[in-house]
């Protein structure tokens, strides 16, 4: 077990998060390497050993958790990445990251993104909009690159999940409408170019989800254009990205194994292939959450506690929507206890409040937690490893948390906290005032 108690104390893959929070301070993200590690060896033997006869990729979607520490993990581990961002791109450089392995994908990509896509050399630019193709082909003539190409459609499918994170629908920002005047162009400008190289087509549908039917509605969809593209132009498919969001436990779901979704997709894949009359392309995941989200903890020191009687009991906590937006933004819900009393009964109602100056700074409402909860106990919210520290804010002009990394009873940095002078260090005052 990662997360287990020993003697009224939580511990998270070997190390005692209380005397982690002494050590590092609070708030404070916990990543657990073997965690992390355990869904990637699932992933590999699941999707890419289970497959030999295709080139299967797993691309992890950077945007759940980036620093250069993770990706030298991804990278020992053979993953691919996915970026959508120059500054996503310039930490995988900064780490060292293989270039043909990164994928570069987003919904309004930059000229100076591109730009540092080409000159890197990543191995494949997913097309997002008929805008990008002019600035793609300008940056390969000027570093006299041919990149690979993969289109991201909207297949019109939409996902059961928070409407925020449904990105599959036909009336979304991501994507290329499944339109012939609209995608038939544009598969064509890739055919005809010198500096492109059509590979395949990208969907991801949404995030947290639990049932394949939408994925497999969605790839029914990808393939009926494969075999359009295919009909019209001779050209192959050879390449189809899945997408990710696959599910992931936060409070009380239950969390799919990654072959529930993969196996029926990949047997879907096949048969759709041999219909159309093309080799079975090589497949494509992006999955993010599923890796690290579960892999987290973030470690907060309880302050004041405010009894309104009648009405509530807050306790609060030297963090809040700064360090993890999703409870305001989605209305996410976690699960959490006292790292200092793991064992203790959950005997009373409380609201876990952060120190931000917004009503809605709320983490934890109507939880239990146990009747001695005091000043200067660690609360320890759980599977926090997603869009916690990327999403991180300096709202009231709070530092971002750092992040360390446990392994087998051992801990280290992975990102130093911010301090207050970094948070000033690019702020100036003009000789106008």
């Amino acid at each position: 077990m990662v997360r287990e108690t020993r003697g009224n104390r939580l511990f998270f893959d070997g190390c005692d998060l209380t005397e982690i929070a002494e050590k590092y301070g609070t708030p404070l993200y916990v990543m657990s390497y073997n965690d992390m590690m355990d869904h990637i060896n699932e992933l590999k033997k699941d999707f890419i050993d289970a497959y030999p006869d295709t080139k299967n990729r797993v691309a992890y979607a950077s945007k759940a958790f980036a620093c250069t520490a993770m990706y030298k993990i991804l990278d020992k581990a053979g993953m691919s990445i996915d970026v959508v961002s120059g500054g996503e791109l310039y930490t995988a450089r900064k780490a060292g990251f293989p270039a043909e392995r990164i994928e570069f994908n987003g919904n309004n990509k930059q000229p100076s993104e591109i730009d540092s896509a080409v000159e890197y050399g990543v191995g494949r630019i997913i097309l997002d909009g008929i805008q990008e193709l002019p600035l793609i082909e300008s940056a390969c003539k000027k570093y006299n690159k041919k990149m690979n190409i993969m289109i991201r459609i909207t297949p019109g499918v939409a996902a059961s999940t928070h409407d925020y994170i449904v990105t599959g629908k036909k009336d979304s920002k991501f994507g290329i409408p499944l339109d012939e005047e609209i995608l038939m162009p544009i598969v064509k400008e890739i055919l005809d170019s010198k500096w492109l190289n059509f590979c395949g087509l990208h969907m991801h549908i949404g995030s947290q989800l639990f049932t394949n039917d939408a994925y497999l509605k969605a790839l029914d969809v990808l393939m009926d254009w494969a075999g359009k593209i295919k009909e019209k132009f001779d050209a192959d498919v050879s390449e189809v990205n899945f997408g990710g969001g696959f599910g992931v436990r936060y409070t009380d779901e239950v969390r799919k194994p990654y072959k529930y979704f993969l196996d029926p997709m990949m047997e879907l894949l096949k048969k759709r292939a041999e219909e159309i009359g093309i080799a079975c392309p090589d497949a494509v995941i992006e999955p993010g959450r599923s890796i690290v989200a579960e892999a987290g903890v973030t470690l907060y020191k309880v302050g004041q506690i405010k009894s309104i009687p009648g009405v509530r009991k807050y306790v609060s906590v030297d963090g809040g929507m700064g360090d993890n937006i999703r409870v305001a933004l989605y209305q996410a819900k976690y699960d959490a206890c006292i790292a200092n009393k793991a064992d203790e009964t959950c005997d009373d109602k409380v609201t876990v409040c952060g120190k931000y100056c917004e009503s809605g700074d709320i983490l934890l409402t109507d939880y239990m937690l146990p009747r001695s909860v005091k000043a200067g106990d660690i609360l320890a919210m759980y599977s926090t490893g997603a869009y916690g520290f990327t999403m991180a804010s300096n709202y009231n002009m709070n530092p971002v948390p750092g992040v360390v990394l446990v392994r087998d009873g051992k801990s280290a940095w992975m990102i130093k906290p911010q301090t207050y002078e970094e948070l000033t260090q690019n702020m100036v005052i003009p000789d106008i005032i």
